[in-house]
């Protein structure tokens, strides 16, 4: 089959759709520019016109982490984003919850079926009597004692599940169901200091708070006589937490106290020039309003390192990032595996030749604001401004990672299609293309695919992207995947050996 196309280049080939092809000739082992970087080198001669594929493509060494460019970038030109509010609920560690919920912290997973039995009794049972709770849910996880608890990097799952106890939507309200044999103890998972609750003097207007002692459910304690036992202590706390919860209201706060995670998954090759630039421009709304963002998925950014280390705020911050990049790359030699194990089939199939390709299309979700910190797995953001989160790409680990952090509100982009959505955290999902987005039109709630079809900008769609977020943020919308409340269980990343 040859087509003409209008530049009057005869196409050889049936090209998938969003599949690349050859512009001009390119002889054997010339280098392959997309995004205009080497995604790759010809391994035999390619005729212009002809489908550039995978099996085209010698893919790049990764770039060294010595000789980076260190935080000389020429910074964006970003005036202040002033006079964007969101309704939210304000807490006494000063962070603010986009929803109001009721989180059951839980230390191992032996405790997980209990726990899940006594969450539903308590939706259909208690949570009518509280409106002003929007849900109640399990923090279920895979940990267990066959982790080995104090090998290096064991802190890690620790650190997360200790940091999204306390995320802000959450409201500071801190109970935990425990086995009792376990070797994640409550107090080692959340020892005192690590959170506080609001006293009477708080409630008055002071603003002052106290020292919280840990609510914790131990089903093996001895008062536990059945089954039933353990689920009615367990909606017994949960009531208390209800009551307070349900005595919090909505406030107006400026856009700064927003939290923002942004992630792709199931990434195609419209990603890197509809959906995930349209999240740039946002990202840059955020920053300049005073918001903190997080980018993520240490793979897929790694072949674009110098463009981070250059736009750091500081040598530290670029120094942070080479830190974790080698400590990615070190694991993932003790895993046998590289950095191209990212892709999967489905982003094959939507065009994306390899790991170069995909990366260059994931970085652009960061926009172009300076990077000014950067957190290692299971670390609590602390900073205003653009985060790089170090993480796993895995979609569900990252979420997790970014749930630990602090996010009040995630921002996901997808091309394939994923129903992907977090209990936690509303998740907005922005599609590709138009296609998906009109056949999952009940699941993508924003089209980026407009970009590509010519009928709005990378612009109009951020500003879309801005505006949603307000509204998601202070429960005027709901995301589709609160709608069909679809939500992915937490995956703790647990670099520590299991023995």
């Amino acid at each position: 089959m040859k087509t003409d196309l209008d530049c009057v280049l005869r196409l050889r080939d049936r090209v998938p759709q969003g599949h690349k092809l050859a512009l001009v000739d390119i002889p054997a082992d010339a280098p392959v520019l997309r995004y205009g970087i080497p995604i790759g080198y010809a391994r035999q001669d390619i005729a212009a016109g002809s489908w550039v594929h995978e099996r085209l493509l010698r893919m790049p060494e990764a770039r060294g982490l010595e000789g980076l460019p260190i935080a000389n970038a020429k910074r964006a030109s970003l005036p202040p984003l002033e006079g964007y509010s969101f309704e939210g609920y304000r807490n006494a560690d000063g962070s603010v919850g986009t929803r109001n919920i009721l989180a059951i912290t839980q230390t191992v997973q032996c405790v997980a079926g209990v726990t899940d039995f006594a969450v539903q009794r308590i939706k259909s049972e208690l949570l009518p009597r509280f409106p002003n709770v929007n849900d109640v849910v399990a923090l279920e996880h895979a940990y267990g004692c066959g982790v080995a608890i104090d090998a290096p990097d064991a802190a890690v799952p620790i650190r997360t599940l200790r940091n999204i106890s306390l995320n802000p939507n959450f409201g500071g309200e801190v109970m935990v169901v425990s086995l009792g044999c376990e070797k994640l103890q409550p107090e080692r998972l959340l020892p005192p200091g690590s959170f506080a609750i609001v006293d009477e003097r708080n409630k008055a207007g002071s603003g002052a708070s106290a020292e919280a002692t840990l609510d914790v459910v131990c089903l093996q304690d001895d008062a536990h006589v059945g089954f039933m036992s353990m689920v009615e202590s367990i909606m017994r706390q949960a009531e208390l937490h209800l009551k307070r919860l349900n005595a919090r209201q909505r406030e107006t706060v400026p856009a700064s106290e927003l939290v923002v995670g942004v992630q792709c998954g199931g990434s195609d090759a419209f990603s890197g020039f509809t959906a995930n630039p349209a999240v740039g421009f946002c990202t840059d709304l955020l920053v300049r309003a005073g918001a903190s963002v997080m980018f993520s998925e240490v793979t897929e950014v790694r072949d674009g390192i110098d463009q981070l280390t250059s736009r750091a705020t500081t040598p530290e911050v670029a120094e942070a990032m080479i830190r974790e990049m080698a400590w990615y790359d070190a694991y993932l030699q003790r895993g046998g595996a590289d950095r191209s194990a990212n892709t999967t089939p489905g982003n094959k199939s939507g065009g994306l030749s390899n790991i170069v390709e995909k990366a260059m299309g994931s970085i652009v979700k960061s926009g172009s604001a300076p990077i000014s910190s950067v957190l290692a797995p299971g670390e609590k953001l602390k900073a205003k401004g653009l985060c790089f989160a170090a993480t796993p790409a895995s979609d569900f680990i990252c979420g997790t990672l970014q749930l630990a952090a602090g996010m009040n509100l995630h921002v996901f982009t997808t091309g394939r299609g994923t129903p992907y959505g977090l209990a936690a955290v509303p998740v907005i999902k922005v599609a590709t293309r138009s296609d998906l987005a009109r056949r999952w039109h009940d699941l993508m709630d924003v089209n980026a695919g407009t970009i590509a079809d010519g009928s709005a900008s990378i612009e109009d769609v951020g500003w879309e992207l801005f505006r949603l977020m307000l509204d998601v943020a202070s429960g005027r919308k709901k995301t589709w995947a609160e709608q069909w409340k679809l939500h992915n269980a937490l995956v703790l990343f647990n670099p520590a050996p299991v023995t």
